[in-house]
């Protein structure tokens, strides 16, 4: 199992997405040119109208295209959107007022009651903690754990 990265970026133009849509909620197929993609391989993707978003796929079978040469076309499982939001929200530290400008993905079938659990995850993920409706960047977290 290797993990390939298929995110947008100019450096690196032998691996490129050229498809990613969505089969059904939680079943993409993807088209690529590069990497030698396998069954059980993980695939990083772009998630489109995103600045720094990005999908995690787990490669379910993929099928090796003689024209082009390098191309493939996988069928892939990743996270289950029944209407995908990309959202933008903003958050101050509470110990220093440190601003964090984030986005995370939301199912917006869902409606309103989704964001904040999903917004949690994103801010958690990018290293910052939230406790009794406060947040902390990592910078105040390592003081805080340094007072104690």
């Amino acid at each position: 199992m290797a993990q390939h990265d298929f995110r947008y970026t100019l450096f690196n133009p032998e691996h490129t997405l050229n498809e990613c849509r969505a089969l059904s909620p939680g079943r993409y197929q993807v088209t690529g040119t590069g990497g030698s993609i396998q069954s059980g391989d993980e695939l990083l993707v772009t998630l489109k109208g995103s600045r720094d978003l990005c999908l995690q796929l787990s490669v379910d079978k993929v099928r090796h295209l003689i024209s082009p040469p390098g191309q493939w076309v996988a069928v892939a499982r990743g996270p289950v959107f029944a209407e995908l939001a990309i959202l933008n929200w903003k958050v101050d530290c509470d110990g220093c007022g440190q601003q964090l400008d984030f986005e995370f993905a939301v199912d917006a079938a869902l409606g309103q009651k989704a964001r904040a659990p999903a917004a949690e995850q994103r801010i958690n993920a990018l290293g910052w903690r939230s406790r009794d409706g406060k947040h902390l960047c990592p910078a105040c977290q390592s003081v805080n754990q340094a007072q104690r």
